[in-house]
């Protein structure tokens, strides 16, 4: 029944769509061919189930693109590069980095609240019309598997960036359902876990086969529910432990080389539980921007990317603009000398930039050791998902790692930290270290395991959630901010004002006015 790939990923999206039109003349309800597809007739056969579960993936993209904004220069990794022309179009990109967004910031956080739910919406459709289908047992099992672990991983994402959220688990029939208050933090995480356990428990697939197929799987279900279990509010870090044992005895191996897990033609690979699928053939919209925002803003693209196209342009949340995500010079100094990682992260553009800001890139260097010349401007950008030359104008086709074995392993560790059980962390973080060519630790405490996650997860979307897991989210992005607010006076006073109550986002302006029953989260 499965795919081997995402070409149907579109499908049930137009489908949405045409089920949403109505008309006011009777001619319009004729339909011709009369086989078109209506919601009474869909949902009936094996492949109309397997079009709406890779449609439902499709969310995915979104995190991964937002998660740039909304987690990974929401931390001391990252930050952007001043331009000017960007005091309109993005400047609702620059208050998340800053701590300055409120519901009325659009772009990156309404989209990702918006296809989180849109996503759960299809998966409630799939749950509530599945049993009902002419299907085999065996075939609505690995359905509702792969739907409830979906809707378990959008749930968690909700939750980690909006805490208590309102919980829709059944499919929406009319529009009196389509509202409600939201649920506790402590019931959101009560039914996350009760999905990816019931998905666990209907017998999710083992990856066995390399290249995989980028679909859900047991190992992806238990990297989930482990982080679960280490983020809820009540820790179960002993549950978390045994998941991630689990996945140690699966097919998962760390590459030889670290460059390697990010090449393309190594998509889906043996380090690789669950990653966002991009492709692109020109025609279709399953294409990923993130290799052209994160270069510099550059007069001379092609010289970049292989292909002309400006990223100074692009002026909402599907615009490929340049110079986000921008590596720090503390993040840079911050990698021990030997590790491989630095050079395969981070890169250096360097070359001329007039009176107008424009960049003239002329030649991508090294960051290892790297001496900045005399006269050239020079900008530090993430090297993981930039594989030229890219066929297609402002378009690409890396995909973006979700979740990794390295990061089972780093997780493993935390949680044993967490426990009291330091000594038996050793050998999953050393493994880590061992591949980045670092000498082996005698002890380890937390700080050794978040700084190693720091570096091996950098730029992947890990850093933010991570340090409000670890309970450290405050204390270093306030002294982030002091250290921003030295090297640039632009930044205004009440920027870094980070709050427990910064530690979600404000809910969407939009929602708030159409649903009345949703409370804004406090501090907002």
């Amino acid at each position: 029944m499965r795919l081997n790939n995402m070409k149907n990923i579109g499908l049930y999206t137009a489908f949405a769509a045409l089920l949403s039109l109505s008309s006011c003349n009777d001619s319009f309800l004729d339909l011709y061919p009369e086989t078109n597809i209506s919601s009474e007739t869909f949902f009936q056969t094996a492949d109309h189930f397997e079009q709406a579960l890779i449609a439902s993936y499709t969310g995915l993209r979104h995190i991964a693109q937002d998660g740039l904004f909304m987690d990974e220069m929401r931390s001391d990794n990252t930050f952007y590069t001043f331009y000017s022309a960007d005091r309109g179009p993005y400047s609702r990109t620059e208050v998340i980095a800053l701590f300055l967004d409120d519901e009325s910031t659009n772009n990156w956080i309404e989209d990702r609240y918006k296809s989180d739910y849109s996503c759960i919406a299809r998966t409630n459709t799939i749950l509530t019309r599945v049993d009902e289908a002419a299907l085999s047992d065996e075939e609505k099992q690995a359905i509702k598997a792969e739907a409830l672990f979906l809707r378990a991983y959008y749930y968690f994402d909700l939750v980690q960036h909006w805490g208590g959220v309102p919980l829709v688990l059944t499919e929406i029939s009319n529009e009196l359902e389509a509202f409600s208050a939201k649920s506790s933090v402590e019931e959101v995480y009560t039914q996350i876990l009760s999905d990816v356990s019931e998905a666990i428990n209907l017998g999710l697939p083992v990856a066995s086969q390399f290249p995989q197929s980028g679909r859900a799987s047991l190992g992806a279900a238990k990297m989930l529910r482990a982080y679960v279990n280490a983020s809820k509010p009540t820790r179960d870090y002993a549950a978390a432990e045994q998941d991630l044992k689990d996945i140690t005895q699966m097919n998962y191996q760390l590459l030889s080389d670290y460059s390697d897990v990010f090449e393309k033609s190594n998509k889906n690979n043996k380090e690789s539980i669950l990653e966002v699928q991009y492709t692109e053939d020109g025609s279709t919209d399953q294409y990923t921007t993130i290799p052209w925002n994160l270069i510099p803003k550059c007069s001379n693209n092609e010289f970049l990317m292989g292909i002309a196209g400006s990223n100074y342009t692009g002026d909402n949340y599907n615009g490929a603009s340049g110079g986000w995500c921008v590596p720090t010079q503390e993040m840079i100094q911050s990698y021990e000398e030997g590790d491989k990682r630095l050079d395969a992260s981070i890169a250096v553009a360097e070359g001329m930039t007039d009176s107008g800001e424009q960049f003239t890139c002329e030649a991508v260097k090294s960051i290892v050791g790297y001496t900045p010349t005399t006269g050239k401007s020079y900008y530090y950008f993430v090297k993981k998902y930039y594989h030229p030359p890219y066929k297609y104008s402002l378009r690409a086709d890396d995909n973006f790692p979700v979740y990794r074995y390295a990061g089972a392993l780093l997780l493993l560790a935390e949680v044993l930290v967490k426990q009291n059980k330091n000594n038996e962390a050793l050998p999953y973080i050393n493994q880590v270290r061992a591949r980045a060519g670092l000498p082996a630790l005698s002890s380890v405490t937390i700080e050794d395991v978040m700084d190693e996650m720091r570096h091996e997860l950098a730029f992947e979307n890990h850093r933010w959630t991570d340090l409000i897991r670890n309970d450290m989210a405050i204390e270093v992005m306030i002294q982030f901010g002091e250290q921003m607010k030295a090297l640039y006076p632009w930044i205004l006073p009440s920027a870094f004002n980070v709050t427990k109550e910064r530690l979600v986002y404000a809910f969407p302006r939009r929602e708030m006015d159409i649903n009345n029953l949703l409370e804004q989260n406090p501090g907002y």
